[in-house]
């Protein structure tokens, strides 16, 4: 699977690593994916979600019924 977040939609980026002598070598930098089941009340089901750590804090902020609604709304199959 990609390591996409499929709510903020963030996935890795590219950079460099930094040695002490200041060799600069690529890397990536990936995102603080976590796999998080949700209860989803307004269907009577739980739902699997790969997120990152900043859409499990708008999850919280917002409500699961309008973050799905957004990503259904998007053309994501939940």
């Amino acid at each position: 699977m990609a390591r996409v977040c499929q709510v903020t939609g963030k996935k890795p980026i590219t950079g460099n690593s930094v040695s002490h002598s200041n060799i600069k070598t690529k890397r990536r930098f990936l995102p603080n994916l976590q796999t998080k089941r949700f209860y989803f009340a307004e269907e009577d089901r739980w739902v699997t979600l790969k997120v990152s750590t900043e859409a499990i804090r708008t999850i919280n902020k917002k409500g699961l019924a309008v973050v799905i609604g957004e990503m259904r709304a998007g053309g994501a199959k939940i």
